[in-house]
C-alpha cells in the first residue's frame, strides 16, 4: 500500500515536472518570436560585438584559455531552440558573463531576434 502511494506521488510529480517544463520552453519561445529586430540590432553591437564579431562569425575577442566565442552563423546555432539560445544570452556559459545583470528578458529576447537574423 505504501509503495502504490509513492508511486503514484512519484508520477504525478514527474507528469507535473514535464508539463511545467513545456510551458516555460513555450514562453521563451514567445518571447523570441516577440523580440523587435532592430532594438536586438542595437543591444548586439553594443553588449556582443567584442566577443562574437560585427557579423555574429565568432571573430571578436578571442580568450586565452576556453572555447572561442560561438559564431552565431552556424548552422549548429540554426538548429538550437529559441529556449536554448535565450537561456544562454540571459544565464550565460562558462566563458560569456550572464547577461541577467545588465538586460531585461525583453531585450535578451530582442537580441535573440536579431542573431536569428544571423543565422539565415
Amino acid at each position: 500500500m505504501k509503495r502504490r502511494w509513492i508511486l503514484r506521488l512519484s508520477t504525478v510529480g514527474l507528469v507535473t515536472g514535464l508539463l511545467f517544463g513545456t510551458v516555460t520552453q513555450g514562453q521563451a519561445e514567445s518571447k523570441a518570436q516577440s523580440g523587435d529586430v532592430a532594438r536586438g540590432k542595437t543591444l548586439f553591437v553594443r553588449h556582443c560585438t567584442g566577443c562574437h564579431g560585427p557579423e555574429g562569425g565568432g571573430d571578436g575577442y578571442k580568450f586565452l584559455r576556453g572555447p572561442d566565442p560561438a559564431n552565431l552563423r552556424s548552422p549548429s546555432i540554426r538548429k538550437k531552440s529559441d529556449a536554448d539560445l535565450f537561456q544562454t544570452i540571459h544565464e550565460g556559459r562558462p566563458n560569456m558573463p550572464p547577461w541577467n545583470t545588465r538586460l531585461s528578458q525583453k531585450e535578451s529576447s530582442d537580441i535573440l531576434a536579431y542573431v536569428r537574423t544571423l543565422a539565415k
